[in-house]
């Protein structure tokens, strides 16, 4: 065999056992194909799938590069197109958030707003009425008070003057039984003399028998007044009163007052207090003589005002038998002059 034929062999060979080889494996991937999922249920099938999964031996060709690319780009438009849709989408929800979030806030603020203007006008309102309220309260007390003191200017012109009142001394040393200080004055007692006798006849005969009794003042018929003890001392006119008096009419038997003279006359009169609190007033008169004297009446009158002008008050007025019951001081003719001088501090 010549060379040329030799080489014809050999190329023959070559091809057969490169035929074979490409055949085998052909058969080979069909077959791990099938075993690795059924891709594949046919040849035709298996050689497709291994043309897809198998290194290409043959170089791409410019047309399928093209396709490819083709795809490519339509799928990265498609998917670009998306992303943008649906950033629009949510830019588009949080500008409707943000401006509804604004919105909620804008209508929470003027809520506001308007329950501050509200309450400050509700404020203004209540001072307003405060101060009219105020001011009525304010205006209603000035009245009452310019009625009081116009009042209090009448009365004091309708009383006599203590200025005017001619008093004479005849201060007895046993009439004094202790120190009754402004602080101690409450009442101004009343009483009748039971005797037509004058004044210096009265305390006379009281200095003389002894039992230390005695008024601060004694007021005649043609009312003349004699005062026989200080006002600042304790004189014994009351004596004992009602059984419960003491407490009933915030009065104490006190240490202040010696006692000199006194004697008990029962348990139902046990109290022994007034005498430390008042002023003792006695009037020449019998009871059921007759009415008082209008020189008499108007001298007490003006007896009473000298008293409060003294101590700057008025003293509660009343007369012997309301401190102890039974007691005659004052006669029953004087009961309406009593009256007037409780109410109002003079006899009419």
């Amino acid at each position: 065999m010549d060379s040329r034929s030799r080489s014809r062999v050999i190329v023959l060979v070559v091809a057969v056992v490169l035929a074979a080889f490409m055949i085998g494996l052909g058969f080979a991937q069909c077959s791990s194909a099938n075993v690795s999922g059924g891709m594949a249920s046919s040849p035709a099938a298996a050689s497709s799938a291994a043309s897809a999964t198998a290194p290409s031996t043959a170089p791409s060709t410019p047309s399928s590069l093209a396709s490819s690319s083709t795809v490519s780009s339509s799928s990265a438009a498609s998917s670009s197109v998306q992303t943008s849709s649906a950033s629009a989408a949510s830019s588009q929800k949080e500008a409707e958030e943000r401006a509804k979030a604004e919105a909620e806030e804008r209508a929470k603020k003027e809520a506001e707003e308007r329950a501050k203007a509200e309450a400050e006008e509700r404020e203004r309102a209540e001072a307003e009425e405060r101060a009219r309220a105020e001011a009525e309260e304010q205006a209603r007390i000035q009245a009452e008070e310019e009625a009081r003191r116009a009042e209090e200017q009448r009365q004091q012109e309708s009383r006599p003057s203590p200025a005017n009142l001619s008093i004479a001394e005849d201060y007895r040393a046993s009439f004094v039984h202790g120190d009754k200080g402004a602080q101690y004055q409450k009442y101004i007692v009343l009483h009748d003399t039971e005797s037509e006798a004058d004044a210096y006849s009265v305390i006379g005969y009281w200095d003389g028998n002894g039992a230390g009794v005695a008024a601060h003042f004694v007021v005649n018929k043609d009312g003349s007044v004699v005062q026989c003890v200080p006002m600042d001392k304790i004189t014994h006119h009351a004596g004992f009163g009602d059984t419960g008096h003491n407490a009933s009419f915030g009065v104490e038997d006190e240490s202040r007052d010696d006692k000199v003279g006194t004697t008990p006359i029962g348990d139902w009169a046990a109290d022994y207090g007034m005498n430390s609190y008042s002023i003792g007033i006695e009037m020449v008169h019998v009871g059921g003589s007759g009415y008082y004297p209008e020189e008499q009446l108007q001298a007490v009158d003006a007896l009473i005002a000298y008293i409060d002008s003294y101590y700057g008050f008025q003293s509660t007025i009343i007369d012997h038998k309301e401190w102890r019951s039974g007691n005659s001081d004052t006669s029953p003719e004087f009961a309406g002059y009593l009256a007037n001088y409780q109410d109002h501090r003079t006899h009419n």
